[in-house]
């Protein structure tokens, strides 16, 4: 990947195209959503925003349980689904961008696209990276120059594994730097976008790669300050955090959040979440509570999502290549 990359999500709302009213042929007793990552994180997000708008707007009878199963970026989870509970009708996955970048290195053994059924996207965010409110860091240029002098002498912190999207995020920033070879950058994993930021507080490292609703409560409470949004301009309700592009490096980064079910589910199951799920994406509270959090709509369902979904898995399997993740 050369100067001047844009890694970006690129597609079409189709929300609102189609009836949304939710199946009466079948609905979850007992729903859970596993959250692949501790609480805290953009994953625990998902999971505990679906939970909350399928209850309040009575698409499910039962309150949804929301479990946090970390692990290998995601692949305890999807292993979970894939090998013990294929046929459940009551289990949604959160998923995103990082998802995509795990099946699309082969981080999860053997894992193919085909092996869930992918549900829907129904947000999408710019990627930021976040320095304490005391770091002698003040810019995206700072950490830049330092990590050219050295690339193992700053601790950038993301809340997933190793080839992730927020490890993917600094590499591509270092690689419109010059630095050249990426890899060399010390990324540190933690099992969640909240024990990532506990790191950044706490002085165990020294930056964090994130998504930008993940920081934002930390932003505004004076705990970190954000030195880059990875966006083609500066966004409107935050027009004082700067652009990467602006500070010299031409990387956009958006992560998509979403859901997956096991494969081997009903028909009518499967119907039944894309319909609810569609329904959810359609409340004015739930459109502005994403607009509060900084997250953009983005809703992709039915063979769209499909369709987007082996899109995005080629995208950064092509680009995990091109910046040595992967051979």
């Amino acid at each position: 990947m050369k100067l001047g990359t844009t890694f970006a999500v690129a597609a079409v709302a189709v929300s609102g195209l189609f009836p949304v009213a939710a199946t009466a042929e079948f609905k979850p007793e007992n729903p859970q959503c596993i959250a692949p990552s501790n609480p805290g994180g953009g994953w625990d997000f998902i999971c505990r925003t679906t939970a909350k708008y399928l209850f309040d707007l009575g698409l499910t009878d039962d309150a949804m349980q929301v479990t946090n199963m970390t692990g290998g970026g995601g692949g305890v989870a999807f292993a979970h689904v894939t090998k013990e509970r294929n046929e459940d009708n009551n289990l949604v996955v959160a998923a995103s961008m990082s998802t995509s970048a795990r099946i699309a290195q082969g981080i999860f053994e053997g894992a193919t696209k085909e092996d869930v059924h992918w549900l829907a996207t129904f947000g999408a965010e710019y990627g930021a990276i976040a320095v304490d409110a005391d770091s002698k860091w003040t810019s995206l240029n700072d950490i830049m120059d330092a990590i050219k002098e050295d690339p193992r002498s700053v601790g950038i912190a993301g809340g997933s594994s190793v080839g992730s999207y927020d490890h993917i995020k600094p590499m591509l920033l270092a690689q419109a730097a010059g630095v050249e070879d990426v890899r060399t950058l010390k990324y540190v994993a933690f099992s969640g976008g909240g024990e990532a930021m506990t790191g950044l507080l706490s002085g165990s490292v020294d930056a964090l790669s994130g998504d930008f609703s993940e920081m934002l409560g930390f932003l505004e409470s004076g705990d970190i300050r954000v030195v880059a949004i990875l966006a083609p301009e500066r966004l409107e309700s935050f027009p004082d955090i700067p652009t990467a592009k602006e500070q010299g490096y031409d990387v956009v980064g958006a992560n998509w959040r979403g859901l997956y079910m096991p494969a081997g589910a009903s028909d009518e199951a499967k119907a039944y979440w894309s319909s609810a799920i569609q329904e959810m994406t359609e409340s004015d509270q739930f459109k502005a509570d994403l607009k509060a959090a900084a997250i953009e709509p983005f809703n992709n369902f039915g063979a769209d999502m499909d369709a987007y979904a082996t899109k995005t898995i080629e995208d950064v399997r092509k680009l995990s290549k091109e910046i040595g993740i992967i051979k």
